[in-house]
């Protein structure tokens, strides 16, 4: 009995020996799943009324911490730490066991949590996917050196970010609303106060300062009707009264306002959207599924695009409150016309520059020099919120949408375009200029 119970155990080893190693190469090839996590992020963003200048900083570092483990995984690509202003280079070993593609999403899934409120939301979706991943023949042993890696990351990125002097900012005082002539008010129908105020304190990634792009002022405010100030806000004002379809459609898909207070009767409540800054991720996102781009190219996508909308967003809110300049549904029911409305409810901050001008300008240049000038795309990204998509040639045709779109909308005048467009346009430059994914560009940079 013994000897039978002997040979049985020798079978059982010998056949376990022989067995070939599970291969799971392939369970995580492309970008779908940070592309999943990152519309999770979305959701908490929308779920917790971030800002758009802060939902872009949650999305820049996330996609920051998952693109490091691509970096550290693929001699091709360059790490961002040590390139990246106020950051210090840190070079990642991976250990034999861990699966990169699964490493960069644990990055990405701790990164995004700990700057987040909701954070059961994200454990949940989170865990669903891992469940997921165990399935399809991950070994055990892999896993949990992969989470460990990729929480290794995460944990760097997280004290990269906790320097940005974002915390220091939650303390600052509010803005204070001064009356004078020209001058931004909150605006119907909730009368927000002004967001963010204090934003051009924040660390940026790249560009030198917030005001290193200052862009030309607006023109001198005036209420009579032969001035300059005056025919922008009768721009305005005809234009959204004589919108066409296509220009109301071309608003509405582009309003990206986090937080719409709509009014029937006297009840008044909550529409929440995505961001402008979520909106390019899910561009970027949807640029790299167009693309068959692989885990590692998608997650340089999105590093890149979140770099290039954080900063984008600090220099334009450096100019919004310098300017601090009156919104034209305000200006127009004071001096033109008392019942008029704008197509988009005006959001609750200064109108000096069009923060969908910079961001999306800034965003659009960086995903062309990713892509290629010539790129057709399917925009998605505003289905879940009840509208079409729509289809563009290039990066920039859709930025260039974005930007008219809030004229069309009535929440801005045309200057506040042209030069949101401009200034959008220098930081995407500069970035790609100052630092790059790749060591060969990085060399000739330097």
């Amino acid at each position: 009995m013994r000897s039978l119970r002997l040979l049985i155990l020798s079978i059982f080893v010998i056949t376990a020996s022989c067995q070939k190693p599970v291969d799971y190469s392939q369970v995580i090839t492309d970008g779908s799943y940070i592309s999943r996590a990152q519309d999770r992020i979305t959701e908490v963003i929308i779920h917790d009324i971030f800002s758009p200048p802060v939902a872009a900083r949650i999305y820049s570092y996330s996609s920051l911490a998952a693109y490091e483990v691509a970096a550290a995984s693929d001699p091709a690509y360059q790490s961002l730490l040590g390139q990246l202003k106020g950051s210090e280079s840190v070079s990642f070993t991976i250990p034999e066991k861990v699966y990169p593609p699964l490493a960069s999403l644990a990055a990405y899934y701790k990164t995004g949590t700990a700057l987040i409120f909701s954070e059961d939301m994200v454990n949940a979706h989170r865990d669903g996917i891992y469940e997921e991943l165990r399935e399809k023949g991950i070994p055990d042993d892999v896993f949990e050196a992969s989470l460990e890696f990729g929480q290794e990351v995460a944990d760097a990125v997280i004290a990269y970010s906790k320097k940005d002097n974002y915390h220091e900012s939650r303390s600052f005082p509010k803005y204070t609303v001064t009356n004078l002539p020209g001058t931004w008010e909150p605006t119907p129908p909730a009368y927000m106060e002004g967001i963010e105020p204090h934003w051009n304190k924040i660390r940026t990634f790249v560009i030198d300062s917030a005001a290193q792009f200052k862009v030309s002022p607006p023109p001198p405010f005036s209420t009579d009707p032969n001035s300059d100030f005056y025919k922008l806000a009768y721009e305005v004002y005809e234009g959204v009264n004589k919108a066409s379809k296509e220009e109301v459609d071309i608003a509405m898909f582009w309003d990206c306002n986090p937080y719409k207070m709509n009014v029937k009767g006297h009840v008044m409540f909550a529409e929440k959207k995505i961001t402008p800054g979520g909106h390019w991720m899910s561009i970027a996102a949807i640029a790299s599924k167009t693309a068959n781009a692989d885990w590692k190219k998608t997650a340089e996508a999105l590093a890149l695009t979140g770099v290039s909308l954080h900063d984008a967003f600090v220099a334009c809110w450096d100019e919004k409150y310098r300017s601090v300049l009156i919104r034209p549904e305000t200006y127009i029911n004071q001096y033109i016309d008392e019942e008029w409305l704008p197509i988009l409810q005006t959001p609750p901050f200064p109108e000096h520059t069009s923060g969908h001008s910079v961001a999306s300008t800034a965003a659009a240049y960086t995903l062309t020099q990713i892509f290629g000038e010539e790129f057709h795309f399917v925009d998605s990204s505003e289905v879940n919120y009840g509208l079409p998509v729509r289809e563009y040639d290039s990066f920039l045709e859709a930025s260039s949408e974005a930007a008219i779109s809030r004229l069309y909308g009535g929440i801005h005048y045309m200057p506040a375009i042209e030069e949101g467009v401009w200034q959008g346009r220098q930081v995407g430059e500069l970035i790609w200029k100052r630092i790059s994914t790749k060591p060969e560009n990085l060399a000739e940079n330097n």
